[in-house]
C-alpha cells in the first residue's frame, strides 16, 4: 500500500475542497492517505480581514516529513501565474531533503485554482514541477485518459499537467462536479504509480 500525502495551501477553501478530492481518489485506488496543509504566513488580522477560510482541519506539514511518504500531490493556488507563496516559502525550507536525496524515486503531482479560465492554472503547475524534478521526483499529471477535461460544453479546469478549478474573482465559483473528478482521477493515477514504484 503507498502512502501518499495531499499538501495543500488554501486561502478561500476551494483547494481545500479540491485536496479532499484528490485524497479520495487514492484512497479509492487503495493508498493510505494523509491530508495536510501549510502553514499560513499572512498575519491572522489581515486574513480575517480578506475573509480567508481559517477553520480548515488538516494539520500543518513540516518539510522533514515529506520523506516519509511514497507520493506527494500539491495543491496550491494561482498568484499571478505561479504557485502561491506559502507553499513556495514551505518547499524553500526542503533544502536539507534535496541534499540527502530523501524524495529521489517518489511520486509529485501538482492541482491548482485560479480566479478566471485563463489566469495561469497551466503556468502555475508547470512552474512548480521543477522543484519536484530537482527533488528527483517523478512527475505525474492528469493524464488525457480522464476524458472530463476535454470538450467545451461548459468552463472547467484542468490539463493534462493536473486537475484545477476556477473560483471567479471573488471566490463565489466552487470546484464544479467535473473539477472534482478530475482531482479524484489524479489521486488515483498517483496512487496507482506510487504503489508500482514502491513495491
Amino acid at each position: 500500500m503507498a502512502k501518499i500525502l495531499v499538501l495543500y495551501y488554501s486561502a478561500y477553501g476551494h483547494i481545500e475542497t479540491m485536496a479532499n478530492a484528490v485524497a479520495e481518489g487514492a484512497r479509492a485506488a487503495g493508498a493510505e492517505v494523509t491530508v495536510k496543509r501549510v502553514p499560513e504566513l499572512v498575519p491572522e488580522d489581515v486574513a480575517k480581514a480578506s475573509y480567508f477560510k481559517l477553520d480548515q482541519a488538516a494539520p500543518i506539514a513540516k518539510p522533514a516529513e515529506l520523506a516519509e511518504y511514497d507520493a506527494i500531490i500539491v495543491g496550491a493556488g494561482t498568484r499571478f501565474g505561479t504557485v502561491a507563496s506559502q507553499m513556495r516559502n514551505f518547499w524553500d525550507q526542503t533544502g536539507g531533503l534535496w541534499a540527502e536525496g530523501k524524495l529521489v524515486g517518489k511520486v509529485g503531482s501538482v492541482f491548482t485554482s485560479s480566479a478566471t479560465q485563463h489566469g495561469g492554472q497551466e503556468s502555475t503547475i508547470l512552474g512548480f514541477i521543477p522543484t519536484l524534478l530537482h527533488h528527483g521526483m517523478v512527475v505525474a499529471g492528469l493524464p488525457y485518459a480522464f476524458q472530463g477535461q476535454m470538450g467545451t460544453e461548459e468552463v472547467k479546469g484542468g490539463s493534462p499537467y493536473g486537475a484545477s478549478t476556477i473560483t471567479n474573482g471573488d471566490g463565489s465559483r466552487q470546484p464544479s462536479a467535473i473539477e472534482l473528478e478530475g482531482a479524484r482521477y489524479q489521486g488515483g493515477h498517483v496512487a496507482k504509480i506510487a504503489a508500482k514504484i514502491a513495491g
